[in-house]
C-alpha cells in the first residue's frame, strides 16, 4: 500500500514498499515550462541539464559518477508542468541518492563555462527535434491550441532563446520554484517508511532562502483553426484535436477511455482498423489525451503518403462522426474497458512508472488512488457518458487541424 507523509518544511512523501532486488527513487518539482516568463522560455529544461554540472561541493563528474559507481542510474525530465529527477539503484544506496538529489536541486552554482557548452548540447537536441516532424507538429499543434500562452510554447525552447539564458535566469527560476513545499520525495522499494523520512529530514531542508512564487496564468480562449504547412518531406503529418479536461475534472476518465477506444497502443483501435488495416493509406494513426492542472490537450496524430491525405482526412472525420452520433454498443464498450485497465496494469508493472504516477497523483491531489478505484470508475461510465464526452470534445467546429503537408515526389 501506499504511504503519505508530509514533514515541516512542506516536502511531501510518498513511498511504496518493495522487495525486488531494484529500488527506485525520485524527485518530482510542480514546475515546467509552463511557469517561466516570456524572457525565459527554455530554462526550466535547461535547468534539467546544468544542474548536474556543478555544486558548492561537487564537480560535474563526482555528480555523474556518483550512481554510476555503484551500478544505479540517474535521470530526469521536463513537461510543461513538472520536472523530475530520478534514480534507480541497490535498496542499500537509498541515502547516497537523497543527499545527491538535494545537493543538485539545492546547491548547483551553474558555472558559467559549462552553461556555455550545455546550449551547443541542447542545439543540438533543438535541431534533431526539428529533423522530426511527427514529433515537431504535436507542440506546434499545441502551440496553436494555447496561442500566446506559456502552456502552448515549446519546452526545449529555441535557438535564440536558449543563446539569451543567463547564469542569473536560472537562479531565478531555481529561487522561485524549487521549493520543498513544491515538491515531492517518491519512492518504490526495500526501505522503511521510517527510515525514508529520518533520510529526506537529514538532506532536504526549508533553510535555503527563496524568491516570491508567481502564479500561473489562467489559459486564455480558444478557437478552432486549420493550417496548412509546406514541407520539404516525404510524408505529410496530421494532427487533429481540441483542449479538453483538466487532471481533476470528474470526466478525464472517460476521456482516457475514449482516447485508448480510438487510437491508444492496441492494434484493434477504432482508428487503426478503419483507416490504416481497412485501406492501407496510413502507417501509424494515434489518439493522445494529456491533461494539465487546469485545462487539457485531446490530438489525433497520422502520417501518410501524401497522395492519401485527403483520403485519409475524409475517413478520420467519417469515424468521427460515427462515434459522436453512436456510442460503442455494450459488448463494444465492455472490451474497451477490459483493455483499458489492462494497459494501465502492465504499465504499472515497472516500480518506475508507478512510482512516477504516484509522485504525479501527490503533485495534483495529495493523495494516490489504489489501482481497484481507478478500474470501478472506469467499470462505472456508461454509454451515453462516452457519447457525451465525444460529442464534447469531438465537435467538428471546435477541431483544430495542423498539416505538414509534404511532396509528392
Amino acid at each position: 500500500m501506499y504511504q503519505y507523509h508530509t514533514l515541516p518544511s512542506g516536502l511531501r512523501i510518498v513511498h511504496k514498499e518493495s522487495k525486488s532486488a531494484v529500488s527506485h527513487c525520485g524527485i518530482m518539482i510542480d514546475t515546467g515550462s509552463r511557469d517561466e516568463l516570456e524572457k525565459e522560455h527554455g530554462v526550466a529544461h535547461f535547468i534539467e541539464h546544468v544542474i548536474f554540472k556543478g555544486t558548492k561541493k561537487r564537480k560535474a563528474f563526482h555528480i555523474l559518477s556518483r550512481m554510476d559507481n555503484v551500478g544505479g542510474d540517474m535521470n530526469a525530465y521536463t513537461t510543461k508542468e513538472e520536472t523530475c529527477i530520478y534514480a534507480s539503484f541497490l535498496p542499500e544506496y537509498y541515502n547516497r541518492a537523497i543527499e545527491l538529489f538535494s545537493d543538485i536541486l539545492f546547491n548547483s552554482v551553474f558555472p558559467v563555462k559549462e552553461i556555455e557548452k550545455e546550449k551547443d548540447v541542447v542545439y543540438d537536441e533543438i535541431t534533431s527535434y526539428l529533423d522530426t516532424p511527427w514529433e515537431q507538429i504535436i507542440d506546434d499543434f499545441e502551440d496553436r491550441l494555447f496561442k500566446g500562452h506559456a502552456l502552448g510554447r515549446n519546452i526545449l525552447g529555441t535557438p535564440q532563446s536558449l543563446e539569451d539564458i543567463t547564469q542569473k535566469d536560472l537562479t531565478a527560476f531555481i529561487s522561485r520554484n524549487y521549493k520543498p513545499e513544491n515538491m515531492v520525495l517518491c519512492s518504490v522499494g526495500k526501505i522503511s517508511m521510517k527510515r525514508l523520512i529520518k533520510m529526506a529530514e537529514k538532506h532536504i531542508s526549508s533553510s535555503h532562502e527563496f524568491s516570491a512564487s508567481i502564479p500561473r496564468t489562467p489559459v486564455n480562449g480558444y478557437s478552432a483553426e486549420t493550417k496548412i504547412i509546406d514541407r520539404n518531406s516525404f510524408q505529410t503529418h496530421v494532427a487533429v484535436g481540441n483542449r479538453a479536461y483538466a487532471w481533476e475534472d470528474k470526466r478525464r476518465a472517460t476521456l482516457a477511455l475514449l482516447t485508448n477506444y480510438l487510437g491508444g497502443p492496441a492494434m484493434n483501435t477504432r482508428l487503426n482498423m478503419a483507416i490504416r488495416e481497412k485501406h492501407g493509406i496510413t502507417y501509424n494513426i494515434e489518439a493522445h489525451y494529456t491533461p494539465y492542472s487546469d485545462t487539457g490537450v485531446f490530438y489525433i496524430y497520422m502520417g501518410m503518403d501524401p497522395a492519401n491525405a485527403e483520403k485519409a482526412m475524409r475517413l478520420l472525420h467519417k469515424e468521427l462522426e460515427n462515434i459522436r452520433n453512436k456510442a460503442p454498443g455494450t459488448t463494444q464498450l465492455h472490451i474497451a474497458k477490459k483493455q483499458f485497465k489492462g494497459q494501465m496494469a502492465i504499465a504499472q508493472e515497472s516500480n518506475l512508472n508507478e512510482m512516477l504516477s504516484m509522485a504525479k497523483s501527490v503533485l495534483i491531489k495529495n493523495s494516490v488512488d489504489p489501482m481497484e478505484k481507478i478500474h470501478k470508475q472506469i467499470d462505472n461510465i456508461s454509454s451515453e457518458e462516452f457519447r457525451e464526452t465525444a460529442n464534447e470534445i469531438l465537435q467538428n467546429e471546435m477541431l483544430s487541424t495542423l498539416i505538414f503537408k509534404g511532396s509528392q515526389q
